[in-house]
């Protein structure tokens, strides 16, 4: 397809006269039956590079999508836009859903589905019968950030590509240092990948970071900021009490504000609620987790606020990227506090099983049970037995998988391979994690220009900033001037209306009476 019919499709599904960095290269590479793995900054349209030639050629289009509120959020905007053969198959739908959307799965263009719904052996055979000619990996660096721990099922991916004929693949992130973008081609097995690799700095964001000495202080701090500039703000946490916690004090304290919190303790129908409210400017303010943002496109973040360090460079990056996606000036602030560095700690600890673990999920399963026979009635029972959280759960039976081991006692020293070969593992896993956090903690600290810090592991270079870059360059909460939110009625607003009504009837009362 040329370069003209490209963009006369793009105007025609999209409304757009031109393509955004990148898009052209990856859809035109995409179009030839070129395998790509694109990295292009957030907010700048990664979904179009394949909901473009999804429309265009012939077959149906699988996108592997991490988060449910993230198909929800694409489809809705597709189906908006006129394209109405597109579905998520995802555990929000019902039997009776569920079922004619497999009936009818060959009428779909587009299809949204999580990794672990590509093991569901009954999707997985639909998918065979049907032509699917594109293959795509949203937010790819979930393969390496989550698929040996929390995620295993992203590492089977490769297994599904082949099982549905070798499509045409995509891998999209807008965060992939060369270490994640290696990964990604060896766990899709596709070494001949073509990278289209694009500067992911966007020149419309400021950093800050401050030390301050207590928690009370990041929130004085933050109600300082939003009393004098309310902006729609974005306030991340590492820990689900303290993002609730602090929702409610600043709600006490920011009367004008509507505020909320998000974390991925709720339950789906209220996430869902909190998302769609926060996207049509309902809600100015969300403390959330990393479990709310990714993929959210919602045009006009100002503020993205970590209160907590993430774990690792890539998620700041992500969670700083949902700002200022319509290209105006907005801020990444970071609040740091000596001790901050604990939360993360123990999330790594967590995740990972002990060799105390490891060697007692081996011993079990070398003698009494086989894995493959494992529901999940009897799996919670064992988890309970052995000690082990659902994530721990989870990278230790990927482990045994794939050393495919029979339950027979004459293969002793294979077993005793296996756990040495996991032990072994699990340090370079948790010593990886490590080593993430403290280049996390190395720039919250570093002395210089901060975007050039922050992104010099990604890209050579970066971008110059539209007006301010970092606050050892330039930047001051002093000097940004946004456009700031219509301040809202105070919540006892409905009350002085209801006195004001009746105050009324009782003068309409004592007219009448009067005459």
């Amino acid at each position: 397809m040329s370069n003209e019919q490209l963009i006369a499709e793009l105007k025609k599904h999209f409304g757009f006269t031109h393509f955004r960095t990148g898009q052209q290269e990856i859809i035109q590479d995409l179009m030839a039956g070129q395998d790509v793995l694109g990295i292009l900054p957030t907010g700048t349209g990664k979904s179009l590079c394949y909901q473009l030639p999804a429309m265009c050629q012939e077959g149906i289009t699988i996108v592997v999508s991490p988060l449910l509120s993230l198909m929800v959020d694409q489809v809705k905007q597709l189906k908006a836009k006129g394209f109405k053969r597109v579905v998520a198959v995802n555990s929000l739908l019902d039997r009776q859903q569920k079922n004619a959307i497999m009936k009818h799965l060959h009428q779909y263009k587009l299809i949204y589905c999580s990794p672990e719904m590509l093991q569901n052996e009954f999707f997985l055979n639909r998918l065979t019968s049907l032509r699917i000619s594109l293959f795509v990996v949203d937010e790819a660096h979930c393969i390496s950030q989550w698929g040996h721990e929390f995620r295993t099922d992203y590492l089977k991916l490769n297994d599904v590509i082949k099982q549905l004929n070798h499509p045409t693949v995509l891998a999209l992130s807008a965060t992939a240092t060369p270490q994640v973008q290696d990964d990604i081609s060896y766990y899709l097995d596709k070494p001949n990948i073509r990278k289209r690799v694009f500067q992911m700095d966007r020149p419309n964001i400021a950093f800050a970071v401050e030390v301050v000495d207590h928690w009370q202080d990041k929130i004085n701090r933050i109600v300082q900021i939003l009393t004098e500039k309310p902006v729609p703000t974005m306030i991340y946490f590492s820990s689900r009490n303290w993002c609730e916690m602090t929702s409610e004090t600043l709600k006490n304290q920011l009367k004008h504000l509507r505020i909320a919190f998000y974390h991925g303790g709720m339950d789906t129908e209220d996430r869902l609620l909190i998302q769609q409210q926060f996207m049509s400017n309902q809600l100015d303010v969300i403390c959330c987790t990393s479990a709310f943002g990714m993929g959210v496109d919602k045009q006009n973040i100002r503020l993205v606020i970590h209160f907590h360090l993430p774990a690792q460079i890539e998620s700041f990056i992500q969670e700083v990227g949902r700002a200022g996606r319509d290209g105006l000036q907005s801020v990444s602030l970071s609040l740091y506090a000596k001790g901050d560095e604990q939360i993360p700690l123990a999330f790594i600890e967590q995740e990972l099983p002990t060799q105390r673990q490891t060697e007692h999920f081996y011993q079990y399963f070398s003698k009494k049970e086989s894995l493959s026979n494992v529901d999940d009635e009897t799996q919670d029972i064992l988890m309970e037995h052995l000690q082990l959280n659902e994530t721990q759960w989870r990278f230790l039976q990927y482990q045994l998988n794939q050393h495919h081991l029979a339950i027979v006692e004459e293969q002793e020293e294979n077993w005793r391979k296996a756990f040495q070969n996991t032990l072994e593992l699990i340090k370079q896993r948790t010593s990886h994690k490590m080593n993430k956090l403290f280049e996390l903690m190395n720039w919250f600290e570093h002395k210089g220009c901060k975007r050039e810090s922050l992104y010099e592991v990604f890209q050579d270079g970066f971008q110059r900033p539209d007006q301010f870059c970092c606050d050892y360059c330039d930047f001051t909460f002093e000097q940004w001037n946004p456009e700031t939110i219509q301040r809202v009625q105070e919540n006892n607003h409905w009350q002085a209306e209801l006195r004001r009504l009746f105050h009324r009837e009782e003068l309409d009362e004592e007219t009448v009476k009067s005459s």
